[in-house]
């Protein structure tokens, strides 16, 4: 198999030159730096307006070529904004590259999320709840089955034990999360919508006075277990946001408390990794969504759940 070209900045800069008709310096060519300061540069600012994005496989091609399609689909059921691609085609052979309008903003990582930035979110949840499943499946999106809520318990118990070791997290924090409990919150059948999967803090833009303006990257996009978003916020904006944001968006008491125990097992798992040195994310990232998925709620009881509780009643 053929090696990708590694992307340079003289790679960017001649493709870029090639789209762009203005804001192009004395040096003959615009301003480009890789969004990323470390790993393989995927990602990369073009002045002050544009977001240029490359395939470095065959496999990430696949799934740029059916976001293009995928945000078309979404824009109009969401009330953020959902970004747009002024060019797009090969920066290498069979390697797709688009050229997107920068969302204005900052991230979640820093801003803050308002009161009126949570109703943002639970718009979003909402629109993506409302994305006809089979249009988007049709465009390639893939169905998932949900993860196995016990299974994640087991794996995040033996995660804190290592925790605990480095003085990192105590491991009776996770006994909120019993055996029977991980049963009581399964994914419940015919609950599958259009879930982004990747609603970190990076992904959502928000402006200074904490409106939710946008939302990044839509490869890894499927159709599957919406608690998979309730879990995305809860590490991006915390737990107490997000389960206020997936309740105003109709979703209840299970839905929300599933959601945020994939996250809190979520980061034990990933701070364990990250310690061990199998995880690439800072060590002060993964801390900090540790810290933002236990924060506690109100809807830490799941004793009283019922078995035929409605995912859409109220907590």
């Amino acid at each position: 198999m053929t090696q990708a070209p590694t992307p340079t900045a003289d790679t960017v800069r001649r493709l870029v030159r090639s789209l762009l008709k203005d804001g192009t310096s004395d040096t003959g060519g615009p301003e480009v730096r890789p969004v990323a300061e470390s790993g393989a540069h995927a990602t990369w600012w073009v002045g002050a307006r544009h977001v240029l994005r490359l395939s470095e496989d065959r496999a990430a091609t696949a799934r740029r070529r059916r976001e293009l399609r995928l945000r078309d689909l979404v824009r109009p059921h969401v009330p953020v904004a959902v970004p747009s691609s002024v060019a797009q085609g090969e920066w290498a052979p069979g390697l797709v590259y688009t050229l997107d309008t920068k969302v204005p903003g900052g991230s979640a990582e820093e801003h803050d999320v308002s009161a009126v930035g949570e109703a943002d979110l639970a718009g979003l949840l909402t629109g993506l709840r409302e994305v006809p499943v089979r249009q988007a499946e049709a465009l390639g999106v893939p169905r998932v089955a949900p993860r196995s809520l016990e299974a994640l318990r087991r794996e995040a118990g033996r995660a804190a034990e290592l925790l605990h070791k480095a003085d990192e997290f105590d491991p009776a924090r996770l006994q909120q999360l019993t055996s029977a409990a991980a049963v009581q919150l399964a994914a419940q059948p015919g609950s599958a919508v259009l879930v982004h999967h990747a609603l970190t803090g990076e992904h959502l833009v928000v402006s200074a006075d904490g409106r939710v303006r946008g939302v990044l990257d839509w490869t890894d996009t499927v159709v599957g277990d919406p608690a998979e978003d309730i879990a995305g916020l809860a590490l991006a904006v915390g737990a107490p946001a997000a389960v206020r944001a997936a309740t105003l968006a109709g979703y209840g008491a299970r839905p929300c408390l599933r959601g945020l125990w994939l996250a809190r097992c979520d980061t034990v798992i990933h701070l364990a990794a990250g310690l061990d040195r199998r995880e690439d994310a800072p060590l002060g990232l993964l801390r900090a969504r540790l810290g933002r998925a236990w924060e506690a709620i109100l809807l830490e009881r799941v004793t009283e759940l019922r078995d035929d509780e409605s995912d859409d009643a109220e907590p």
